[in-house]
């Protein structure tokens, strides 16, 4: 697991094989946006140790690479797990995931993905806070909660604007070949993708931190707006 600082004392990336969680710091108090895939637990509180104390991990949505280490993450440290209402039943497993509808260029992207997680079975947190959209949890200086669905029905992206930075989930991503700017990938909703894309291409961010692909530090804005740009805006 590769640990970036990207804002010095507050905001640092933890880049896994597949996918980025990220850690918030409040003087000794962590928040963990999202929790890396299975088995990763054990890796984040090692981190985790010599920042703080862990006392919350926000889910972006359900999928595996995010969602697969809360629960041993969660039983290590203590912390609260919280998640949207419309994902907690599908990251608790009393509901089935539902799969994506590819569009037919991501499909050997999504093989190339699944081949390099655990396979099997993964250990899923019982207890899950359920939020709802327009929430604002006690990090950050105030961390609202945005309801961006499309890529899963309950995904959230979080915006601090005490600090200017943005966690996206899958909602937003940086391409791996060029760094760019670009719609997530794998999504539920085509539709429903792209009009989230385009409510957070609207947010006063300096700081974007996404599920997948660098972050962009520093007038994050103008970034997502550009490539917003280039895509249709929902009618």
């Amino acid at each position: 697991m590769e640990v970036v600082e990207l804002i010095p004392g507050h905001l640092h990336l933890l880049r896994f094989p597949v996918g980025q969680a990220y850690v918030w710091r409040d003087g000794e108090d962590l928040t963990l946006v999202d929790a890396g895939p299975p088995d990763s637990g054990a890796a984040i509180a090692a981190v985790a140790a010599s920042l703080g104390d862990i006392r919350r991990i926000v889910l972006t949505h359900f999928h595996e690479d995010h969602a697969g280490g809360a629960a041993q993450l969660a039983r290590l440290s203590g912390a609260a797990v919280l998640a949207h209402r419309m994902d907690a039943p599908v990251v608790r497993g009393e509901l089935p995931a539902p799969p994506p509808v590819f569009e037919d260029w991501e499909r050997p992207l999504h093989a190339q993905a699944v081949r390099r997680l655990p396979q099997g079975d993964w250990s899923r947190p019982t207890t899950i806070t359920e939020l709802s959209a327009d929430e604002v949890l006690d990090f950050g200086g105030g961390a609202h909660v945005i309801h961006a669905p499309g890529h899963t029905h309950g995904s959230v992206a979080l915006h601090l604007p005490a600090h200017g930075a943005l966690f996206t989930g899958d909602a937003v991503a940086a391409s791996p070949l060029d760094g760019k700017v670009m719609p997530g990938v794998f999504n539920l909703d085509r539709a429903q993708a792209m009009a989230s894309f385009h409510r957070l291409a609207e947010l006063d961010t300096d700081v974007a931190c996404f599920g997948h692909g660098d972050p962009v530090v520093g007038r994050a804005s103008a970034a997502i707006r550009r490539s917003a740009d280039t895509y249709d805006a929902p009618r």
